[in-house]
């Protein structure tokens, strides 16, 4: 398995925001987004761990929770098999993926947060290639999906994403986030509230409001 790096933090999004949380963020990622705030996880080649030494270093840390991220996690053919460990530990486990490949390989056990990429993310491309919407009937309200708007045409894709499909009325969380820079979140949360869309969350980076925008391991 190709890791990024391995440290421990607080959670900063999704409704675990502020929970103590280790984190494991894979190299490699099959997109390349304008907006990507992890780049170098893209770039770099990381370090070549077995999954077994990938869960000690996790449980070295002493915390009740990782999140696997990325990069692209769901590129590393054996994190099914890292997940059912993690989870056998006793850990409460999420895994964040862009969405594009199948989750069903997943333990349902653990807690999948999906990005719908939006055509801010990458202009030009279709959106079957950037969501696989066949996931969305694997998903049950112990998932998430997150919806990063980087303008009002992203919020106007993202509603009718949703209206499609009412992945709330199944009881899936939905995240919405504002691209720093590029849509103000306050646009973001005013729009939500006007809309009367009482089933999103507005998701705000804890820890890029804790540590900086451009902090590493944190």
């Amino acid at each position: 398995m190709r890791v990024c790096e391995l440290f421990a933090s607080i959670q900063g999004e999704t409704s675990r925001a502020g929970l103590p949380t280790v984190f494991v963020r894979f190299s490699g990622c099959n997109l390349s987004c304008t907006w990507c705030d992890t780049p170098y996880a893209r770039r770099e080649p990381g370090e070549d761990l077995a999954p077994a030494e990938v869960l000690a270093r996790v449980l070295a840390c002493g915390l009740p929770r990782v999140c696997l991220t990325g990069g692209e996690p769901l590129l590393q053919p054996d994190l099914p098999a890292l997940v059912r460990s993690l989870l056998d530990e006793g850990l409460e486990v999420s895994v964040e993926t862009n969405g594009t490949l199948p989750v069903d390989g997943l333990d349902p056990r653990a807690a999948r947060v999906l990005d719908v990429k939006l055509a801010g993310a990458l202009p030009g491309v279709e959106p079957e290639g950037r969501f696989l919407t066949a996931n969305l009937e694997h998903l049950t309200p112990r998932d998430a999906l997150k919806l990063v708007v980087a303008g009002p045409g992203d919020l106007e894709e993202a509603l009718a994403f949703l209206e499609r499909h009412r992945p709330h009325e199944r009881g899936v969380e939905v995240l919405f986030s504002a691209v720093e820079g590029r849509f103000p979140a306050t646009e973001l949360a005013r729009a939500l509230v006007e809309r009367r869309l009482g089933y999103a969350r507005l998701n705000v980076q804890l820890h890029k409001a804790l540590y900086g925008p451009t902090a590493r391991g944190v």
